[in-house]
């Protein structure tokens, strides 16, 4: 399968094609070597401005157009998004070695040990029950490496901030549970959630603003937990729910649109569509869907 891109537009070496079964990595050089030419003093001004904190914003939308593309199950929209997201990891490489930090090749031999350290039932003569142990023994390693560089960080402490609040909580609860913190089965999460509503539904009664919003991330964490005993990824459930909502938007928009021309205009005085009658379209949209039994579309 070939990854398939618009031409370069300045004239460069071409990247060779490679078969897949003879690929191992060795054109990764060329990227390096071109981002290099970029940001040399007659490269690309815009690449020469660039910072990590700059850059930020793109690497999370470069992961974000991955997991999309992963989402559409097109292997050449696939192949692009991660050429786009290596691109990220090459550019954030290259500046700290232009201002003496690491380089591209740091990165890459640290990952290589981290990998090798961190699969001993692969690499040593450790020996593994399944995928459990596997997990188990990758968190007892890491701890083991921030331990020897006398870090005094706790079990939490690297669960990235930045992460999605969903996901953020998954790994939060994934990480407290290895360590025995955890219901023994999805019974607890679910009665912690009915708790958790319990509470929410009368602060939101009291009018405190500040305590119903305490009380529904406290409610949403609680169903986090309840995904995770499920085997669910909240990130992706919330994903699909919400494109589902999206394509059902979309049908409902369009027999608005055959009604009546379109959305009504504030500023023309006219009067809102009613509920009743959206919410008829909405069931037109919704009954055209596969049963619940069947798979949505992503």
């Amino acid at each position: 399968m070939a990854c398939l891109l618009p031409p370069v537009a300045r004239p460069f070496p071409p990247v060779p094609v490679v078969p897949l079964e003879a690929q191992h990595g060795e054109t990764y050089p060329r990227l390096v070597e071109l981002m290099q030419r970029l940001l040399a003093p007659d490269g690309c001004p815009w690449d020469r401005e660039q910072t990590h904190a700059s850059l930020r914003r793109y690497l999370i939308e470069e992961a974000s157009e991955v997991v999309d593309a992963i989402d559409s199950g097109d292997d050449n929209a696939v192949c692009e998004e991660l050429g786009d997201l290596a691109l990220q990891v090459v550019f954030h490489a290259e500046l700290a070695r232009a201002r003496g930090a690491f380089g591209p090749d740091d990165v890459v031999r640290g990952i290589c040990e981290k990998l090798v350290r961190r699969h001993p039932h692969v690499f040593a003569h450790t020996t593994v029950s399944g995928v459990d142990q596997v997990l188990d023994n990758w968190e007892s390693i890491k701890q083991g490496e921030k331990a020897a560089k006398g870090s005094k960080e706790g079990l939490l402490s690297g669960v990235p901030r930045g992460m999605p609040s969903l996901m953020r909580a998954h790994r939060v609860g994934d990480k407290t549970s290895r360590v025995g913190f955890d219901w023994p089965d999805a019974t607890g999460a679910r009665a912690k959630l009915d708790e958790e509503i319990g509470e929410l539904d009368r602060a939101l009664a009291s009018g405190d603003h500040d305590a119903a919003e305490s009380e529904l991330g406290d409610a949403l964490f609680a169903l986090v937990n309840v995904a995770r005993h499920a085997k669910i990824d909240p990130e992706a459930a919330l994903r699909r729910s919400t494109n589902k909502y999206i394509s059902r938007f979309e049908q409902v928009e369009a027999r608005v649109r055959g009604a009546h021309g379109g959305w009504p205009k504030a500023e023309e005085g006219s009067a809102r569509l009613s509920l009743e009658e959206l919410n008829r379209y909405w069931d037109e949209a919704k009954a055209q869907e596969p049963s619940q039994g069947g798979k949505l579309p992503p």
